[in-house]
């Protein structure tokens, strides 16, 4: 399964909304240094009940935008 979403570092608190066919990501961390990319597969680790290795950033790594690939049965 694949998700579309658009994630915003530096929030003043973590939190998934949907909006339309998108997951919006609210981070309190960082973009540098991929502190941002860990702490959203924390969060959607937690939010879907799935473990972190299942989750893997196909792309967008340094962007906003991102396509988030899930493995396993979800």
């Amino acid at each position: 399964m694949i998700f579309d979403l658009r994630v915003n570092p530096r929030a003043s608190r973590n939190h998934v909304e949907r909006q339309g066919n998108k997951l919006k990501v609210y981070l309190t961390k960082p973009a540098s240094e991929g502190a941002a990319n860990k702490q959203l597969i924390e969060l959607l680790s937690a939010h879907l009940k799935i473990k972190k290795y299942q989750i893997r950033i196909k792309s967008g790594e340094k962007s906003r935008d991102k396509l988030v690939e899930i493995d396993g049965d979800y």
